[in-house]
């Protein structure tokens, strides 16, 4: 079975290779298709995506393969759990095999919803960078430490957080094509890498005695990065009611499924949590211990709680509410990596 579970995940990387690539080919054929009406026409006019024939067929292909290589994860993660007798999240590689099948299962779905292929683009990559690390890292089988030797919690726990984590990638799919939209590329990169430092920093901090004070590092520093960079905004405002660029969606719906992607991933990482302070209890004899991986979930939780908060209670939308959803994202890889990178009590099986 662990073969099995090896070519099938080899059958994967395969086919989300090639659905990647089917999906690129979808967006230039349609822009290209598009630019050629457009052709002599008002120049200033936004082009989309024009579905003409070989459009489409390309489209329905890299569908149908995403298809395959969400069944071909699948299959891999229900051999290895027979090969091993237990929930497939004992280790880094399985859970990184989970997560990919995760992000592309919810890829997937919000495809058939909302029938924008374009989220492809952004989510398509993610998931194979993280299938190419799985398989870089592999992963034997080996007997659970003791504190892992809780079958129904581990899969409960960790499949919870798969379906979040999966969430997130859709909703930071989402808004980093709609701040490609607003944004000048060069703000855009540059200000996703000052978030990205400022998480470094934060998590850094977490490390020191006052790991409270660290962890509410990050949420401010991270807010306050992101606030600033809603002023380097190139008439967002007018943009987000005007047809998407480049072919891309209109902002508005990109808007909205982030937003819809987090009201899903929100509970599940809530989930999450309260499931991990029960395990820890029983596995450390503490709720809440202050690990490094646990202060970067509460980190995460706070992102998206305010995003929701902010949503509902404020009327966030556009460039201020999509920034915070690239931040949560950014916070959600620490999660998965921070025990790679902090250790902690996490540390002993690699588990992300």
């Amino acid at each position: 079975m662990e073969k099995m579970s090896g070519y099938a995940f080899v059958a994967a990387i395969g086919m989300t290779a090639l659905a990647t690539i089917l999906y690129y080919l979808y967006a230039f054929s349609g822009l290209r298709a598009a630019r050629m009406q457009t052709a002599g026409a008002n120049a200033t006019s936004p082009v989309g995506i024009v579905s003409g024939p070989r459009t489409a067929a390309l489209g329905r292909y890299a569908s149908i393969i995403g298809w395959l290589a969400v069944a071909a994860l699948l299959a891999s993660l229900v051999f290895r759990t027979i090969a091993t007798g237990h929930g497939p999240f004992a280790n880094m590689y399985e859970f990184s095999v989970a997560f990919a099948f995760g992000i592309l299962a919810s890829y997937m779905w919000f495809e058939r919803k909302y029938h924008q292929r374009v989220l492809a683009l952004i989510v398509f990559p993610v998931v194979l960078a993280m299938m190419l690390y799985a398989w870089v890292i592999q992963g034997p089988i080996e007997p659970l430490v003791p504190a892992l030797q809780n079958n129904m919690l581990l899969t409960v726990h960790v499949a919870v957080a798969i379906v979040a984590y999966g969430s997130f990638a859709i909703a930071f799919a989402a808004s980093f094509l709609f701040l490609l939209q607003t944004y000048h590329a060069l703000t855009l990169a540059v200000s996703t890498s000052a978030a990205v430092a400022a998480v470094i920093v934060g998590y850094a901090l977490a490390e020191a005695p006052g790991a409270m004070l660290g962890g509410l590092a990050v949420f401010l520093i991270v807010a306050a990065v992101l606030a600033a960079a809603t002023r380097f905004t190139t008439t967002a405002e007018q943009r987000a009611e005007s047809g998407g660029r480049w072919g891309l969606p209109k902002p508005f719906v990109l808007d909205e499924i982030g937003y819809r992607a987090v009201v899903i991933g929100f509970p599940f990482l809530t989930l999450t949590i309260i499931l991990g302070a029960v395990w820890a209890e029983t596995a450390w004899g503490s709720y809440w211990s202050w690990d490094p991986k646990e202060t970067a979930s509460l980190v995460t939780w706070l992102i998206y709680g305010a995003y929701l908060h902010a949503r509902v209670m404020r009327g966030w939308r556009g460039n201020r509410a999509a920034w915070l959803l690239v931040g949560g994202f950014i916070a959600t890889l620490f999660t998965y990596f921070g025990n790679l990178i902090f250790g902690g009590l996490h540390s002993y099986s690699g588990l992300g």
